[in-house]
């Protein structure tokens, strides 16, 4: 059984500026401040989303980044295919899940013989933050988004220097996925849904009420 948690929601935005002021409308507050990934020519911006189900999760706006070159390779999450580029520049939306593990290449194993091709394991820093994460090479998401992607961090984590920010994930929902895959990625706090639907949904609470995010 892979034993993993949530580490964070990604929110996809045509651009970063677009992502901030869709942050405050829709949720009452403003992103804490991120940076940049050289390796897939984007940038973000971060603020936690953790409470007693979900500790240490976070939200992060993410979008090309126009100062930097082209990356050598196909961009993470799927932020290439020419019909999401489309459909975010008409407004952010929830886009996919990324969860933490402290075994990624056995929990990798474990998904391509469950039939999943979660992709390969690369390194990434920025400042001081440094991580394992899992990447196809051509950039998609397997399952349609559905399979999370899975996150090795290496020391500090980036919710220990984020203040509170209002928000509180209360409840995450993911479809999309089969029995096998399920016994193998258990998470805590999420529930497993086969009926009809998104393939993520979660709650969270803000400064504006109770709000609901969905992806497509």
């Amino acid at each position: 059984m892979i034993r993993v948690e949530l580490d964070h929601l990604i929110i996809g935005a045509d651009t970063l500026e677009q992502g901030v002021a869709w942050c405050e409308a829709t949720l009452g507050v403003t992103p804490g401040p991120g940076g940049r990934h050289p390796l897939f020519g984007t940038h973000n911006r971060l603020l936690t989303i953790a409470g007693e189900r979900f500790p240490r999760a976070y939200l992060e706006i993410i979008a090309l980044d126009p100062e930097a070159p082209p990356p050598a390779r196909p961009r993470w999450f799927g932020l290439d295919d020419p019909a999401l580029r489309a459909d975010l520049r008409e407004a952010p939306r929830l886009l996919h899940a990324v969860v933490r593990t402290d075994t990624i290449d056995g929990h990798r194993r474990a998904l391509l013989d469950a039939g999943h091709q979660p992709g390969e394991v690369l390194r990434a820093s920025r400042g001081a933050l440094a991580w394992q994460i899992l990447v196809r090479p051509d950039g998609a998401l397997d399952a349609g988004g559905a399979l999370p992607t899975l996150i090795q961090w290496e020391g500090v984590h980036p919710t220990e220097a984020m203040p509170p920010s209002g928000l509180v994930l209360q409840r995450l929902v993911l479809r999309g996925l089969g029995p096998r895959v399920r016994e193998l990625m258990d998470m805590p706090g999420v529930e497993w849904l086969e009926a009809p639907g998104p393939v993520l949904c979660a709650t969270l609470s803000t400064p504006r009420g109770e709000l609901i995010l969905e992806s497509r």
